[in-house]
Order: structure tokens, then C-alpha cells, then sequence
């Protein structure tokens, strides 16, 4: 090989572990660049002698001109430093242009085969970001500084009293670290250790710093200390969100925003036919009466770790808020699911969901009764197919507002209903009806009007309501933006979801009736 082919060949076997996804060399892959490293070392510091022609011994007869060797004109020394100078910086232009394009997951190789130098190629990366408001994100190594990182971002999480089930190592040695500390530490180790300058600069001065850092190097580890946690807290808020609306809804998965139309509701398959000796099993065609539709919409918010903030010391900008955004997430989809049962919405085919026509409607409210489940089941179960055969739907799920659980676990879990030892007949559902209660309802209903309540039926019977996610991911995003002019770390929260009315047969609603409080607040 020459000098050129094995420095492709580096480059190629640098690009094969960037493809597969991979950090670091195989320990083959490794021992291969390391060999073509020695050999173009070599390459580079040997200097071959020009080759002269000889002085004839004593009596012999000296070659005639034409028949001699030409005599090599010997480089001259500073021709071949300045080539091996131009050898080792392109070298190193290649090595840098790699190292930046692999941080932001961009293809090298039309700056390598340029004449760019690493300058103008970090210019159009970081112009490339801007253009298209690409996220920056810290790009994981696996090296002892993510060990670092890790551990800091799980003391933060920590002080700010968000329980983390297994922290990094090393974590309780910062849990009494500022946000000013941490900078400080993040700045002094990416200058190579010799930083103390930055742990003496006020707070104001040192964020300045840190923003300028975050422009040119959107790597930086104090940018990248803030996504870990904030992605930390905000997968705890999307946890413990206080929602019900997943409890008895479906969950579905589409790949992009375009409408999706069901080819058909749920109906009869009609009953088995008997398949004489030699005879055709009857082919079944299912009939696109109803065509519920299922779209994506996107929602987010975004928010700011301000100059303000950083000052301050206040975690909670980076705790707090995250764990809040990803709650209202969650919050946002749970209003728009109990909207949908409370205010009656139109559906698939043009009329409310709640309707005499569709059989899920009592004509009358009422309180929690024996009598009002049964009729609630009773219409559940009620429903015919385009053939006149039932459509068994098994009761699941009763969704009341606050205040009416505590009749419910009465009426159900109690074997007998008088002292004379009379027979519960809900007795028996009290494993099979699980209570889903939810203020939501009380919120979305006029002070003093009746609140509803309803009876679900199980998923597998009939598809109710169904809330889909882009791709099945349905814990929000999160990105850190460059903002011009913006005095902070600034960041996007958003998620792609849609709720539709799959199936007006699995639910039935009881208008309800007014509800008192037991006690009279003062």
C-alpha cells in the first residue's frame, strides 16, 4: 500500500464501527490501524538516499554517457518536510472532520473529499443546525466522564426530592453541588484540568461562559449534565401522572399524521356453517357500514432554564418543571378522553355518542343503585348485530366522578343487601367491574348540575375509545434548542397523539344527578 491507500484504509475501518453503531474498534479492527499507523509513520520518516553512479575501479573502462544510469536529482530537505508536513495535516483534517460530523450523526465524507478546511466545516455544521432547528444532544461514549455525568444528574434528581431507584455510583458526592459548582467543574475538566479560573468568576460571568460554550461545543458536558436530567424527571412525571383514561381506553400506534380510516366497526362474523361431505366453506366479507377515522395531532410546550435561574441556584427549573410538563402531557390527554364521555361529542357517524338511537343512553339519571348497574348492564349487553345475533359485551369498567366511590365498593363487595340476609346480586361482578373514579368529571361539569357516570365494556368485546401514539411512543419528547437572542438553556416538550370513537356500543351513560357533599365546607 502506499501513503494514500493506508489512510483510506483508516478511514474505512473508522467508518465501519461508525455504521455498525459503534464507539470504539474491535480488538482486530484496532490492531489493523495500529499496524498501518506504524507503517505510515515509517513512510513519513524514512529518507531514501538519492542513488549516484559509481566511480570505475583502476582499469576499467568507464560506461559512455548514453549507456550509464541517469543520476537521481536528490529532493531537497525542505521539499520533503514541507511534504510530510502536508501529509500529517491532512491526516489530522480528516481525523478532526470525522471526530465533529460522527458528534451530530452527519456524513463526513463530502467534507473529507473537499478542500475544507476543519474550521469551514465546523461553520457549516453548526449553520446546518441553526437552518434546520436541529436538537443538541450530548452523544453518549460510554467513557468514566458518562459515569461522571450520570452521577451528578442523579444528585440533582436527588436534592430535588425525586426518588431515583438505583443511582449512578458516586452520586451522594455531589448531592450538595449548585448548578454554579457543577459548571464550574464541567468547564475547569474540559480545559484539560487547568480551569480554577472558573470556580473564582461570579455566577453571572460563568453563565455567559457556559452559553458561549454551548454555541461552539454543543457537546459540553453541563448542557448534556441538564438533558439527563430533565429526561430523568420527566419520565418520572409521565409515571406518576394522576390519569385514569388508560385504564379502560385502547392504545394504538400510527406511523405518521395522515388519517386513518378503519375498514370497518367491529360486527358479525355470522355463525359457523355446516360444511357438508365434499362441500365449500362460505367465504365471509365484512361490511364497511360505520368508518371511524383516527388522526395525529401534536402538542408541546416549551420552557427555559433562564440566566435568572442559573443564578439562583434553582434546580427546580431542571427537576420540577420537566416532571410537570411530562404530568400535563399525560393530564391533557386524560381531559380530552373524559371530555368526550361528559359533553356527549359527535362521532364516526354523525351523531353524539350518547343517543336513544344508539342504546347506551338512560332515559332518566340517577344515584348509585343496585337498580342503575343492572340497567346499565342490561344495556350493555343489549345490542344486536346487522345479523340479529347479541354482541356479548361483558361489563369491565364503572367510570364514576369523585365522591362515588365509596358507594360503589358498598354496593359490590357486600354478599348480602337487608339484615334478613337477602342476596347481593352485584356481589358477584366485584372482581369482574373494576372502579375507575376521576375528578376530571366533577371539573368539566356546572356547579350544582347533574354529574354523569358510565359503564364501559371489556376492550377485547368492543373498542370504546382509543388513543394512539406516533409510532407507539407515548412518553413526550424533549430537545434543547439554540434560540437567538434567548438569555438560557431552552428546551421542547412535545408528543403526537389522537383520540377517536371507535365503537358507540361499549359504553353506556347514566346522566346522573346532582352531588352533595356529605359535610358543609365552612
Amino acid at each position: 500500500m502506499n501513503l494514500q491507500e493506508m489512510i483510506a484504509r483508516q478511514r474505512e475501518l473508522t467508518e465501519q464501527a461508525r455504521s455498525a453503531g459503534r464507539t470504539s474498534l474491535t480488538a482486530d479492527e484496532q490492531r489493523e490501524f495500529d499496524e498501518l499507523q506504524r507503517q505510515i509513520e515509517a513512510l513519513q520518516n524514512s529518507n531514501p538516499t538519492p542513488t549516484h553512479a559509481s566511480t570505475p575501479a583502476s582499469g576499467e573502462r568507464a560506461a559512455t554517457p548514453a549507456a550509464s544510469a541517469p543520476t537521481p536529482t536528490p529532493a531537497a530537505p525542505n521539499a520533503e518536510n514541507e511534504r510530510r508536513a502536508g501529509v500529517e495535516a491532512e491526516r489530522t483534517r480528516i481525523r478532526e472532520i470525522t471526530a465533529l460530523c460522527r458528534d451530530f450523526g452527519i456524513d463526513e465524507a463530502r467534507f473529507v473529499n473537499s478542500d475544507m478546511t476543519i474550521d469551514q466545516v465546523r461553520a457549516n455544521v453548526l449553520e446546518q443546525l441553526r437552518a434546520n432547528s436541529g436538537p443538541v444532544n450530548a452523544r453518549v461514549t460510554g467513557t468514566g466522564e458518562d459515569a461522571r455525568r450520570a452521577a451528578i444528574s442523579d444528585a440533582l434528581l436527588m436534592r430535588a426530592g425525586i426518588h431515583i431507584e438505583n443511582p449512578a455510583a458516586g452520586a451522594s458526592d455531589f448531592a450538595g453541588a449548585s448548578l454554579r459548582s457543577i459548571a464550574a467543574s464541567c468547564l475547569a475538566a474540559e480545559n484539560g484540568g487547568s480551569g480554577s479560573d472558573y470556580f473564582m468568576m461570579d455566577a453571572s460571568r460563568l453563565f455567559d461562559v457556559l452559553m458561549q460554550r454551548q454555541y461552539l461545543t454543543p457537546v459540553a458536558a453541563f448542557p448534556s449534565i441538564l438533558d439527563q436530567t430533565i429526561e430523568k424527571a420527566y419520565v418520572e412525571g409521565h409515571r406518576t401522572a394522576p390519569v385514569t383514561f388508560d385504564r379502560f381506553c385502547s392504545i394504538g400506534s400510527l406511523s405518521d399524521f395522515k388519517k386513518a380510516t378503519n375498514r370497518y366497526v367491529a360486527g358479525s362474523f355470522g355463525d359457523f356453517l355446516e360444511v357438508p361431505e365434499g362441500g365449500e366453506l362460505k367465504h365471509f366479507v365484512p361490511q364497511d357500514e360505520k368508518l371511524p377515522q383516527r388522526e395525529l395531532k401534536t402538542y408541546g410546550r416549551q420552557f427555559t432554564m433562564s440566566r435568572q435561574a442559573f443564578i439562583d441556584d434553582d434546580i427546580g427549573m431542571i427537576t420540577r418543571l420537566p416532571r410537570q410538563a411530562a404530568q400535563a402531557a399525560r393530564r391533557t390527554q386524560n381531559k380530552q378522553v373524559y371530555d368526550i364521555l361528559v359533553n356527549n361529542q359527535v362521532i364516526y357517524d354523525g351523531t353524539n355518542l350518547f343517543t336513544s338511537g344508539h342504546k347506551n343512553l338512560l332515559a332518566k339519571g340517577t344515584d348509585i343503585t343496585q337498580e342503575a348497574v343492572q340497567s346499565m348492564i342490561l344495556a350493555l349487553g343489549g345490542h344486536v348485530n346487522d345479523a340479529g345475533d347479541a354482541i356479548l359485551i361483558r361489563p369491565a369498567y364503572l367510570i364514576v366522578p369523585l365522591g362515588y366511590k365509596f358507594k360503589m365498593y358498598t354496593l359490590f363487595n357486600s354478599a348480602t343487601i337487608s339484615a334478613s340476609g337477602d342476596v347481593n346480586p352485584l356481589y358477584q361482578y366485584r372482581d369482574q367491574i373494576e372502579i375507575v373514579e376521576d375528578a376530571t368529571i366533577n371539573a368539566l361539569v356546572k356547579s350544582g348540575s347533574p354529574i354523569p357516570w358510565f359503564m364501559m365494556g371489556a376492550k377485547d368485546d368492543a373498542e370504546t375509545i382509543q388513543v394512539d401514539y406516533l409510532n407507539g411512543k407515548a412518553i413526550p419528547n424533549v430537545r434543547r434548542m439554540e434560540v437567538a437572542g434567548q438569555l438560557g438553556y431552552v428546551w421542547d416538550f412535545y408528543l403526537d397523539w389522537g383520540i377517536s370513537v371507535q365503537d358507540f356500543r361499549g359504553v353506556v351513560k347514566n346522566p346522573g344527578v346532582a352531588i352533595t357533599s356529605p359535610l358543609a365546607l365552612a
